[in-house]
């Protein structure tokens, strides 16, 4: 059975870099979308993905807030965040928030998926 995934970024060409860094890898199927935050939790709360791929920085809801949303929604939701070089003060307060990891844009493939294999135990 394929993992499923949730990706959230407000920059289409980064959700669809990652959706096909999910498709060659194989075992993941992508179940949802969003392009900021407040989309990523109603989103979130209607799909149960077993992964959100997060961007931090987004229109009307940082991905910071999402994830303190999500992850009182759900506790042992796995939500590894998506920064751009420089932005080590929120990624430390992401993983306050209770995201799992990150991983550094430009998106290299096998990087994302040695990090999605580890938060998923698979590691």
């Amino acid at each position: 059975m394929p993992r499923r995934v949730m990706v959230v970024d407000d920059a289409i060409f980064m959700r669809n870099m990652i959706k096909d860094i999910f498709a060659e890898a194989g075992g993941f199927e992508v179940v949802g979308e969003a392009s900021h935050g407040l989309e990523a939790v109603e989103k979130y709360k209607e799909v149960g993905p077993d992964l959100v791929t997060m961007d931090i920085v987004m229109p009307f809801k940082s991905g910071i807030e999402a994830t303190r949303e999500i992850m009182r929604h759900n506790p042992g939701a796995v939500i590894v965040m998506c920064s751009a070089l420089g932005q080590e003060q929120l990624v430390m307060e992401a993983i306050e928030a209770g995201a799992a990891d990150f991983i550094v844009k430009p998106f290299k493939a096998d990087e994302v998926m040695r990090v999605v294999r580890k938060v998923l135990g698979e590691s």
